[in-house]
């Protein structure tokens, strides 16, 4: 049973990402735009970890302010840019290839740990990397063919949220050298906050966020996929090796697949679906254990 809960904890918060759609595409209805909804989930996320750090967390609340440097790369260079691409390319493409399109973020993961953590890229890697792309390259042959599905913006704006995503694992790689996982990602969405609320100028709309759908909704965006699900799996890791969380991770492109063809009745054709076998393929070959490896290769 104790081996059970922790991959269950991380089934859930895969699952609460994978149905973060629900949340943008009601939002993006209402007449909120990617980047203010992004600027939504981030403020909410931001308070609602502030409140809980200031019951749970207090000590580590405490940054040295020259690090803030490392949540500019976190908060700014990672969560606004990926959160848009992924934002902007949940409203404008099908669900689930907007989801394949993020986890595309291993391959990235892979090349900047090479490039900057001097990590090795052992054959393994390559090969992920190399069927991350061809996959796709076949996502996107079917939009050419599909005019009405989706275009070339759509495809580069959705590969942008997995070189995002994956920016996360890179700074966050150092952030983590010094501070708590609490500490990295709520000073990750202050920062992204305090940033996107003067550009967005979301103040405007204050009319409309008084509205009980709107509140109900952005709450519900910046609470289930991002702190609960968030708390879940950091508590999930704890018990259980990182390469076999990523793995069991890869239940949000299953739900939001599920989503886009039961709620949205979206298609998914024989080859948009060959290309997300090949990239989910090549995330679980990325993540699978040193052990495993060894024998592969």
């Amino acid at each position: 049973m104790k081996r059970i809960i922790p991959i269950f904890m991380i089934l859930i918060s895969a699952s609460l990402w994978g149905g973060i759609a629900i949340f943008v595409r009601k939002l993006n209805s209402i007449g909120f735009s990617s980047m203010e909804i992004v600027t939504i989930r981030v403020v909410i996320a931001a308070l609602i970890l502030g409140l809980f750090g200031l019951v749970k967390y207090r000590p580590q609340m405490r940054i040295h302010i020259k690090d803030i440097k490392l949540f500019i790369g976190t908060g700014i260079l990672s969560i606004v840019l990926f959160n848009w691409c992924f934002f902007f390319s949940v409203n404008e493409m099908n669900l689930s290839l907007a989801v394949i399109l993020l986890y595309t973020a291993p391959a990235f993961v892979a090349v900047f740990s090479f490039v900057f953590l001097g990590e090795k890229m052992d054959l393994l890697k390559i090969i992920s990397v190399m069927g991350t792309i061809l996959g796709c390259f076949l996502i996107a042959g079917v939009s050419q063919r599909d005019a009405g599905s989706i275009h070339t913006t759509g495809i580069l704006i959705g590969l942008g949220a997995g070189f995002g995503y994956a920016l996360y694992s890179i700074f966050g790689k150092f952030a983590l050298v010094k501070y708590h996982s609490f500490t990295v990602t709520f000073y990750t969405f202050l920062v992204a906050a305090l940033s996107l609320i003067p550009v967005t100028g979301l103040w405007r709309k204050a009319e409309l966020l008084g509205n009980v759908e709107v509140l109900g909704y952005g709450l519900g965006l910046g609470l289930f996929p991002t702190v609960i699900a968030f708390l879940l799996y950091t508590k999930g890791l704890e018990k259980i090796e990182s390469s076999k969380a990523a793995i069991i991770a890869t239940m949000e492109p299953v739900v939001a697949t599920l989503l886009s063809v039961f709620l949205y009745k979206e298609s998914f054709g024989v080859i948009q679906a060959i290309g997300s076998c090949i990239i989910l393929g090549s995330v679980v070959i990325i993540n699978l254990p040193k052990k495993q490896k060894a024998s592969i290769q």
